[in-house]
Formats: structure tokens, sequence, C-alpha cells
């Protein structure tokens, strides 16, 4: 049978050209690690400015989160999802053309603007194509991408760029984006009846809902207490896995153990591949348990405890930290489960603005942790120069770990009171 005509097959070629262009998203906005050494000197920064540049990407990420649900609810990932890729794909063109640190930053939010209705869209794909059961999977096959993104975005991305430069390596991450927009818009649908095809069983119909119904759910998530205490978890969550993975994670370790920008980026790569096999592996436990909260509550104690250790060492055995970035990208799993318990708790038709509430929570925690860290480790400049790039102090990024750790805490309180009023039916 043609796999176009067969709903179980189309979903899956449907879904993995959206996972291409959510591959790209996830590559550009975790590069500025990679790419941190060479922005600073060809734009002059400092470590606030590099810190604003990487979280303009998120900035804008987050601020479009609900407008993106609320398109994906009305008019489906389709058509949200291949013009996000276009548009992502222009402001890669626009960063790779940057010949100032302004121009950079408009183009990276432009990245930002296109990348922003990506994840939203797929999504709002699966809850049209998939059975609830199924859902949880695939939200971690999802965030799996984001780990093969994260992992590309890591050493692949570094020798990438030292054989041909950072920008002729983004320009041609803008080329495999319009390919991958093609993609979508080509396979993906709605859903099986906008496809032409027989509905899959146990997958309801998802309804189109008004404007004046999406107004309604946005009034009711407003006044959602586990929705705030969800967007607090995916904010501190997912905004401290993409500083550290992202950005200041590689920068730590080439200034406080004085290793070459490749070599540290081994590091991050641990990180990443962390992020590809834990989302799946939690997301399957999940749905296989039917637990949401308590496998949330317990990955993040874990991941406290883990972000602690270099406030609390400093400058712990570089094996020590190999092992904690690993465990801090499979942790990124637990943190993902918060969207599978949001969209469960609202009607189908709203899934995509409710998951886009709680994911907008994370990339304003993306915004805010980098800058946030940029400003704590200026405070504590050497005025030195590492591999090309200022060197702050063992002390500074003992605060700025210490600082991502304080916001995992309040991640962890979130996680039991919800666990609480779940278990009261609250």
């Amino acid at each position: 049978m043609n796999p176009l005509s067969d709903p179980r097959k189309r979903r899956w070629l449907a879904w993995g050209a959206l996972a291409v262009v959510f591959l790209l998203v996830n590559l550009h906005r975790l590069s500025t690690a990679v790419l941190s050494e060479r922005l600073t000197a060809d734009f002059e920064t400092t470590a606030a400015q590099l810190g604003t540049l990487h979280a303009s990407f998120f900035l804008i990420y987050a601020a479009i989160q609900i407008p993106t649900g609320v398109l994906a609810d009305r008019i489906g990932p389709r058509h949200v999802g291949s013009i996000g890729g276009v548009v992502l794909s222009v402001g890669a063109i626009g960063f790779a053309a940057s010949d100032g640190y302004a121009l950079a930053l408009v183009s990276r939010a432009l990245i930002g603007l296109g990348s922003g209705v990506i994840f939203v869209s797929i999504l709002r794909f699966c809850a049209n194509w998939y059975q609830a059961d199924e859902f949880a999977t695939m939200t971690g096959l999802t965030a799996g991408v984001a780990g093969l993104g994260a992992i590309l975005a890591t050493t692949p991305l570094a020798i990438t760029v030292d054989s041909f430069g950072w920008r002729p390596t983004v320009f041609g991450l803008a080329i495999v984006g319009f390919l991958g927009s093609a993609g979508v818009y080509v396979l993906a649908r709605n859903s099986p009846a906008d496809a032409g095809l027989e509905p899959i069983e146990g997958v309801p119909e998802q309804p189109s809902i008004t404007l004046a119904e999406t107004g309604r759910y946005l009034r009711r998530l407003a006044r959602d207490p586990d929705q705030w205490l969800l967007s607090m978890i995916f904010f501190a969550g997912n905004g401290t896995i993409l500083t550290l993975i992202g950005l200041w994670g590689v920068p730590y370790l080439v200034v406080v153990y004085e290793l070459e920008v490749t070599t540290a980026s081994y590091f991050t790569l641990l990180g990443s591949i962390g992020m590809l096999v834990g989302a799946p592996a939690v997301g399957w436990i999940s749905d296989r348990l039917g637990q949401r909260t308590l496998p949330l509550v317990a990955g993040l104690g874990l991941f406290v405890l883990v972000l602690s250790i270099v406030p609390a060492v400093g400058r712990p055995p570089l094996p020590v930290v190999a092992v904690a970035y690993f465990v801090c990208g499979f942790l990124l799993g637990t943190v993902m489960l918060s969207l599978s318990i949001v969209k469960e708790r609202y009607p189908a038709g709203a899934s995509g603005v409710a998951t886009a509430t709680v994911n907008g929570a994370g990339f304003v925690g993306a915004t805010v942790l980098p800058t946030l860290i940029g400003v704590v480790l200026d405070a504590y400049r050497t005025g030195d120069t590492v591999g090309g790039t200022v060197a702050y102090t063992e002390f500074g990024y003992r605060l700025a770990f210490g600082l991502l750790a304080g916001s995992v805490v309040v991640a962890f309180c979130c996680s039991l009171v919800l666990h609480r009023r779940t278990a009261a039916g609250g």
C-alpha cells in the first residue's frame, strides 16, 4: 500500500518532516555555546551582551507561544509549521550575513520567531493523529529530536565550523530549513480526514475552536493554579537545560578547566545525548505507568542534587562534570511531562493553546536565565582572556550554577504542590 494512503504510515512521514524542522530549531537555539568565542570576537560582546544575543531567540519564541497555540488550534499544524520553517531559515541567512551586533540580534530574534511555532505545531499534530495514551511517548520522541539537534549543536557543529567557518555553516542550515519546510507542506495535514484518509481507531477527530472558545480557555488557563505550577516548573527546567547546554556549559569548561572549545563541546554532547534518550524513555515509562506527577517530582529532586555539585565544589573532577551534564540532559524528560499534564486537563480542541501556555513559560526561562548568568559573570570577570574569550572567576561560575540550582529548587517545590493537589483531586 502507498504509505501516503495508510493513515498510520502517513502520520510518521508527516511527523518526520516536522521533526526535521524541529531538529534545526534546536540546532540553532543551542549553537551559541560553540559559536560563543567567534561571536564575541566578531561582534565585540560582553558576557551580558552574549547572553542577550543568545536569549533574543527565546524572548520572541516565548512571546509567540500563545498566539501559536491559537493558530495551531484554528488553522492546523500544516500551514503554521511550514511557514515557521521558512521564517527561521530567512533569519538564519540574516544571521550568517550580519556585519554587526545589532543585525545579529535582530536576525537571531527572527530565527526565534519562526522556530517558536514548530514545537506546538508538532504537539497539535500528535493530538490529531495519535491516541491519548501515546501522547507522552510522542512528546518524548519529539523532545528526543531536540536532543539530536542538541548533539549536532555540540562537537559536530564545532568541527563543521572549524572546517568551513561559522557563517557558511549557518547559511547551509538555512538551505536545509527551506527543504524541510517544503516537506511539511507536502506531507502534513491537520487530521486523517483532512488528508482524505480513514480515521485512526482511538483517535477522535479534533474540532477547530472559535475565537470565543479560545478566549474562554485562555481565561480558564489564567485562573488555573495547576497551569501556573506547571509553567513555573517548565520555566525553571527548560530554561536551565537551554542555559547549560546551549550557552554557559562550554565557556565554564574552557575557563575553569582550560579546555579547547571542541573538547569542551564533548561534555555538552553528553548532555545532548541525555536529552535524546531521556525524554522518550521518561515519556514511555509515564505512559506505561499511567503516572505523570510522581515521575515529575522524582526527576526534579534528582535534578536539584546534580546541579548543586558545581556550586558546592566549584571544580569537580571532569568525569563528575561529564556525568552531571548527561544526567541533566536526561532529566529534561521529566520536565517535558508538564506538557502532557496540561494537555490532558483541557479539551482536545484546546490542546494547542494549553500546551503553548506552559511551553511559553519554558522559553521565558530560557530568555531570563542566560542573561542573569551573564550579569553575574560580568561581576566576576578577571580582565584576562582564555582561548580568545573573556575569562570569569571560578567563584562567578559557582554563583551561576547556584542560580540554576535555585531555580530548579523552586520547580521541585511546585511539583510537590501539584502532586498533592492531583492526589487530592484538586
